[in-house]
């Protein structure tokens, strides 16, 4: 997802709740980039994957192919409009759906096995405690996915914006971030067609 750039919740829902309903229109050819962004994860049938910032729940799907009928699918997200979208758009059939702030997530500490997360850290207010959270919910080994379905420079081309060295998606800013959150960058692209960073939960 795009949008302001680490803002508070109440501005996060502001921005979202208008855009939800014509959301998937914007982006209608997302969906492949979405697929291999889960297919990243590595996912296995019966593990729990959370989708942090959901939005209308375009991973979802991929999501519940991949862990299969036992496997559990959650998704959060802070604006209801964003999860409205997604139940309209038939993608909250396979998961449970919450409004949740994911800097402050309602599951017990080490319950996931994974994290997808879609243009995430651009919208969280403490990047650090953010990931420190989302640390908090997945056991040791399990793994988080950072992902956009296009790549940092093409992204600011779409908002005629530069690309500036602070940019916490950069590599050299967001290995030593995940490592001071618990968390080990094991794969990162950043290519025109995909961003991924792949980083697994240190024991």
């Amino acid at each position: 997802m795009t949008g302001p750039h680490t803002s508070q919740p109440d501005e996060v829902r502001a921005f979202f709740g208008p855009r939800a309903a014509g959301w998937d229109d914007r982006f209608p050819d997302d969906g492949p980039a979405y697929a291999a962004g889960v297919a990243a994860l590595g996912l296995r049938a019966g593990q729990r994957v959370l989708d942090a910032g959901c939005g209308t729940g375009r991973a979802l799907p991929a999501l519940r192919a991949a862990v299969g009928a036992r496997g559990a699918v959650l998704g959060a997200d802070l604006t209801p409009e964003m999860l409205a979208a997604a139940v309209r758009a038939g993608r909250g059939a396979g998961a449970a759906l919450l409004q949740a702030d994911v800097t402050r997530l309602p599951l017990p500490t080490a319950a996931l096995d994974a994290v997808f997360a879609a243009g995430l850290i651009s919208h969280l207010p403490d990047s650090a405690a953010g990931l420190a959270e989302l640390a908090r919910v997945v056991r040791p080994g399990g793994r988080l996915a950072l992902f956009h379905p296009i790549g940092r420079a093409a992204l600011a081309a779409r908002k005629g914006r530069p690309i500036t060295p602070d940019d916490l998606r950069a590599e050299p800013n967001l290995r030593p971030l995940l490592a001071a959150t618990g968390w080990d960058l094991v794969q990162y692209v950043d290519e025109d067609a995909r961003y991924l960073a792949l980083a697994v939960r240190r024991d």
